[in-house]
């Protein structure tokens, strides 16, 4: 089965996601003000969640697409999935069918404070994925077939994002691919590593400007397409 959307429809629709995960950013922001409780920085911007819910309910629509009923995607509620160094973890998105994990997907974005979460998310990223990998291999989802695993990571785009940051001195210099890099890059190598080890199946790094709203690929082997479409033809293939 072809993917159901084209390169125009693809992009309207995450151009839409964006839009709403701006929107909702500020709403947050603005109703912690009114209530006088307003967060350091721009926490108070993302601690009330809901922000990717344009990308969840957009990854709703492409399994629904490929044949799955509403019933089986869980993105609004949790379904806690199996975990090996710990007894459950809640994906963002979770697809079943006939009680058995089909694929799970996380959603994490940032905005500002790049300094100081990329390493968080970095070590975050790769902890689910260690976790969710061992319990698959203990049998704790009863399945022989390994599911489909996403991760789409949603980056504002904008000049401190994008310019080069200077690395710590030591005695130990870290790889080559690393000198001279924006967090966007170092974004986009995480992203492309994580599939190339075979953590995740397909990742997705999109990047955003928040005054346009505008939304662009944070690197050809990370884009949004390649990632959808990588999902739809799996679910396809089971429905």
């Amino acid at each position: 089965m072809a993917f159901p959307y084209t390169d125009e429809l693809l992009q309207r629709k995450l151009d839409k996601a964006a839009a709403f995960y701006w929107k909702t950013r500020q709403q947050q922001a603005t109703a912690q003000e009114r209530r006088g409780t307003r967060d350091a920085g721009t926490r108070g911007q993302v601690t009330g969640g809901k922000q990717l819910d344009g990308f969840a309910k957009l990854v709703s629509e492409i399994c629904t697409k490929a044949g799955f009923r509403k019933s089986e995607i869980f993105f609004n509620r949790a379904v806690p999935v199996p975990g090996y160094y710990r007894p459950q973890k809640n994906w963002d998105i979770v697809v079943l069918r006939d009680g058995k994990l089909v694929a799970a997907i996380e959603l994490k974005s940032q905005s500002g404070s790049f300094g100081n979460n990329f390493n968080n998310r970095s070590e975050e990223v790769l902890g689910v994925a260690r976790d969710f990998w061992m319990a698959y291999r203990e049998r704790a989802f009863g399945i022989a077939e390994a599911p489909w695993i996403g991760y789409l990571f949603f980056l504002e785009d904008s000049p401190s994002s994008a310019r080069s940051v200077s690395l710590a001195e030591s005695p130990l210099p870290p790889m080559p691919v690393f000198a001279n890099t924006s967090y966007l890059r170092r974004y986009e190598i995480l992203c492309e590593r994580l599939v190339l080890e075979r953590d995740y199946t397909a990742t997705a790094l999109i990047v955003s400007d928040k005054n346009t709203c505008s939304v662009r690929d944070g690197g050809s082997e990370v884009g949004a397409k390649r990632f959808f479409s990588s999902l739809y033809s799996h679910l396809a293939a089971r429905s």
